[in-house]
């Protein structure tokens, strides 16, 4: 057996074949995000930027508390069924994620309009957004089914398709946002949410349609046990989901009593242009290692090593461009949104520096989801709410926006070894010892960069961030190389990464 041929770099193949495809897809989103954040932030300013992501964080937190959970519970039955090649429980498990994701869309709709002046009070001080809230119930609705649909297209790990849909559905929500926002201002912020939730029930079901699979007559005998099976553990997604948007949603809250609605939007633009590199890998992470990673949760030697693997393509791919958004902090603020934004260069630096961490502990937590311990799970996230802000309540008051940022990446120091300890107690996870390696290399490079641009001047700086960028970009590719058959490689190249 060739080097090629072994298990272990079939994987890695297949962990670089998934990230290419989304992460293909992903890049052409930044360019429809980029055009989109601009449009935003020239047309409304700061102020509209943090309107829209309050309003955005009112629809997150909706759609994910009236969903339930069972997006990501039916990823892991349909995925569990398709490893066993079950058609009739694939079949049984559609069908119910869309009777149910249809019930639930209602429910969670209706819910908003009744709390819609209340929830106007919380979030923006008076009512006079209470309307704008309601309207958002017709967004939560098209989402929950569209999350019911993409779960059957994730479940089976149609993972071209996926990729497919994201881009589609990034393109539509480009075209009708930024029209809407032209021509209304801050009064097409809703219509426009609307219309990227449009957007996404329209992809998806055209992706999701594709799907082979036998029509099951499902009395309501029949739904009530499959429902009961989905929301057991989709409860536990749906209040971790919950908790996590929540936490988001109330650091916002802090920012914008601390320092008014501009510096809300300046959260957001950091928020949203730290996670964007990041968002590919993690976003890969969750479309295709997940699924495989239910397929074999209760082997654990076989599940600790596809989550090593996972780690070390996740830390490899992401690293670099972590390490370039802290050095290029400044430019990437103003070609994606404006100069206005140039105060949240801080706030973006220190986010950027939690996402590295983010990224090295996402895939030590899948296991828990894996392996269906949904109380462990909805601990560490109850833990992490209350370290998030715990931690953003005192330091937005002592550093200003920059706090929440110095807040997020604190939560991640704490988050990696919490989780690491209970992982290593379920499965008997350990690192490898490459990915110790890679783990430290990156972690110190992207700590070093930071802390340059926090005490040096700008230039000796900047000279030291593109260091740090060019050495860990070619020690990345080199190791990346290694994935890949060698025979496919250039005689200099595969000289290179001998």
């Amino acid at each position: 057996m060739t080097l090629e041929d072994t298990p272990g770099r079939q994987t890695y193949g297949q962990i670089l074949k998934s990230t290419a495809q989304i992460g293909g897809s992903s890049v052409v989103n930044i360019a429809f995000s980029i055009i989109r954040n601009k449009a935003i932030a020239v047309l409304l300013g700061p102020a509209g930027v943090g309107l829209i992501s309050l309003y955005g964080a009112i629809f997150d937190l909706a759609q994910s508390l009236a969903g339930l959970g069972i997006q990501n519970s039916g990823v892991r039955q349909i995925a569990e069924a398709a490893g066993s090649g079950d058609m009739e429980k694939i079949a049984r498990t559609a069908t119910v994620l869309r009777r149910v994701s249809i019930i639930l869309g209602l429910l969670g709709g209706a819910l908003l309009v009744a709390f819609a002046a209340p929830v106007s009070r919380l979030t923006f001080g008076d009512e006079q957004q209470a309307a704008g809230v309601a309207l958002l119930a017709i967004a939560v609705f098209f989402k929950l089914i569209s999350t019911g649909q993409g779960a059957l297209i994730q479940g089976m790990r149609r993972i071209s398709d996926l990729a497919r849909m994201n881009i589609l559905a990034a393109f539509f929500s480009t075209v009708f946002t930024v029209p809407l926002i032209y021509f209304l201002g801050e009064d097409g912020i809703v219509p426009s949410l609307i219309a990227m939730a449009a957007a996404s029930i329209l992809t998806s079901w055209w992706y999701s349609r594709k799907i082979k699979i036998n029509s099951l007559p499902m009395p309501l005998s029949q739904m009530l046990p499959e429902t009961a099976m989905l929301l057991k553990l989709g409860i536990a997604f749906m209040l971790t989901g919950f908790l996590s948007l929540g936490t988001t949603y109330v650091v916002r809250i802090i920012v914008l009593r601390h320092d008014g609605v501009e510096a809300a939007g300046m959260y957001q633009a950091a928020w949203a242009l730290a996670g964007l590199y990041t968002g590919v890998i993690l976003q890969a992470l969750g479309a295709d290692f997940y699924p495989r990673l239910a397929a074999v949760a209760k082997d654990n030697p076989e599940c600790n090593r596809l989550v090593n693997e996972q780690a070390q393509v996740s830390v490899l791919l992401a690293g670099p461009g972590v390490i370039a958004t802290l050095v290029f902090a400044p430019l990437v603020m103003e070609i994606f949104y404006s100069a206005e934004f140039r105060a949240a260069v801080g706030l973006l630096r220190w986010v950027s520096l939690g996402m590295m961490l983010r990224v090295v502990s996402w895939p030590m937590g899948l296991i828990l989801l894996a392996k269906g311990e949904q109380k462990l799970f909805l601990a560490t996230e109850v833990a992490a709410t209350f370290v998030h802000v715990g931690l953003a309540w005192p330091l937005v008051n002592i550093l200003g926006i920059d706090g929440a940022g110095a807040a997020f990446c604190l939560l991640y120091v704490w988050h990696t070894a919490f989780v690491y300890v209970i992982v290593r107690k379920i499965s008997g996870f350990r690192w490898s010892s490459a990915n110790v390696r890679v783990g430290a290399i990156f972690v110190s490079a992207t700590t070093v960069v930071f802390c340059g641009f926090l005490f040096l001047p700008a230039w000796p700086a900047t000279g030291l961030g593109v260091a740090g960028v060019l050495l860990t970009g070619l020690y990345s590719l080199r190791n990346l190389l290694r994935f890949f058959p060698s025979h496919l490689l250039p005689v200099p190249i595969r000289r290179w990464v001998a």
